[in-house]
């Protein structure tokens, strides 16, 4: 690769290798304010033309690393910035297991973590944006890291990935690319109180299943559907075996689980403020 970018995110260091300059250099602006990687790489990414001539003719980049996946499909140079953020997910997902990895969003307050998990357009990441203004800390947005051992909750930080009407609510202070495969996508910074802390684990204290666009309701999970629902979240949870079943059941065991419909924002957040009380 000609050109590299290493950094530390919470207990990952990356290092993400590119044919192009331009890549690198979208990530080093958005990870300006992280520590760089010092040492040998847990995880890495390679951005490469899928052609020898695709470098240059109609530039298409491709992901590789560690862990590849071979249909996955390249992305315009235009979109690079959004090559190494998935490919860096995509690492992540499939490589790591020193802690269970639930797809989900993490706050924490009072030294407790409230976890958002579900799928994708569920409002999940806009939440954990607007907590973090409104004074929790911002521990992750793509994934939850569950410690195997003590079942806390270990800050990875990364920019949260803001997807269309997502960033008018809450707005984007890094790049914002357009016609994207899932639309508008902007990315907002952490604050730097939560870089600061990137080693300061908690312990989970609720645990919401939140949907946007619907009329405000509430629900209990009991907790043989949350069991359920969070294998399907977790990427590593087979891989883990015994170790993840453990670390699993252990979550349900000792985490309330509640199912939240909102139909906006504002309502979302008086929801969580509310649950967050009674827990």
């Amino acid at each position: 690769m000609m050109h590299e970018f290493g950094v530390r995110v919470g207990p990952v260091g990356f290092r993400i290798g590119s044919a192009w300059r331009s890549p690198v250099r979208a990530l080093s602006r958005l990870y300006r304010d992280y520590p760089p990687l010092d040492g040998v790489p847990d995880l890495t990414v390679r951005l490469e033309p899928t052609r020898p001539w695709r470098r240059w003719l109609r530039p298409s980049v491709a992901i590789a690393g560690d862990y590849w996946l071979p249909d996955a499909l390249p992305l315009p140079l235009a979109h690079g910035l959004l090559t190494a953020e998935m490919g860096m997910n995509l690492q992540v997902a499939l490589g790591w297991r020193r802690h269970l990895l639930l797809h989900a969003s993490a706050v924490e307050r009072d030294g407790r973590v409230l976890l958002m998990t579900g799928a994708s357009g569920s409002g999940k990441s806009t939440l954990s944006v607007m907590l973090a203004e409104a004074g929790w800390r911002f521990l992750a947005d793509e994934f939850a890291f569950v410690g195997l051992d003590d079942g806390r909750v270990h800050p990875f930080p990364r920019p949260a990935s803001l997807k269309n009407e997502s960033i008018a609510a809450v707005g984007a202070d890094g790049p914002v690319l357009e016609g994207t495969p899932k639309g508008r996508i902007g990315y907002r910074r952490p604050p730097a109180s939560a870089l600061a802390r990137m080693g300061e684990a908690a312990p989970p204290a609720l645990l919401l299943f939140p949907r946007f666009g619907y009329p405000q309701a509430l629900a209990p999970v009991p907790p043989s559907e949350t069991f359920v629902r969070l294998t399907q979240a977790s990427t590593n949870y087979v891989a883990l075996g015994e170790a993840g079943f453990i670390a699993l059941t252990r979550l349900v065991a000792s985490v309330p689980a509640v199912a939240v419909d909102y139909p906006d924002g504002s309502s979302g957040l008086r929801l969580v403020e509310r649950l967050w009380s009674e827990a």
